[in-house]
């Protein structure tokens, strides 16, 4: 397995990867979630998806949208077993070890905690009960 410096590195001279953005809906989700909560997405997801040694539709497998992780996973290069093994160096071929879970994991949450934070207004406040202030 490459260091996610050195594949982070490469992943930025790839102009393909690196026109992937959170819409705001899946901004939205990853905020109301949470970073532990989306990492255990990612791990299910990455696991399902990948774990074995020739996933089912490998390569058309990962949508591009609808999930935070799904979007990362294609920024990150860890949508399909071809891109792990190109861009990770995670050999095709046999079933995913657990280093290499993490390791995949790791790289989505890396790139999904690098991402600005959203600019979407707060949303107005719910009618009924109002907090009354004593200035």
């Amino acid at each position: 397995m490459r260091s996610l410096d050195d594949v982070f590195c490469a992943l930025s001279g790839s102009a393909f990867r690196m026109r992937f953005r959170l819409g705001a809906r899946e901004q939205a989700y990853l905020e109301d979630q949470g970073a532990e909560e989306i990492a255990s997405h990612a791990r299910r997801i990455i696991w399902e998806r990948l774990g074995p040694a020739y996933p089912r539709n490998d390569g058309k497998q990962t949508p591009m949208r609808g999930h935070p992780v799904f979007i990362a996973q294609h920024a990150t290069a860890t949508c399909c077993r071809g891109c792990l093994a190109k861009w990770h160096a995670i050999p095709a071929g046999r079933p995913m070890d657990e280093a290499a879970l993490k390791h995949a994991v790791a790289a989505v949450m890396r790139w999904l905690g690098e991402q600005p934070l959203s600019r979407v207004a707060s949303p107005a406040p719910k009618r009924g009960k109002q907090l009354k202030l004593d200035l």
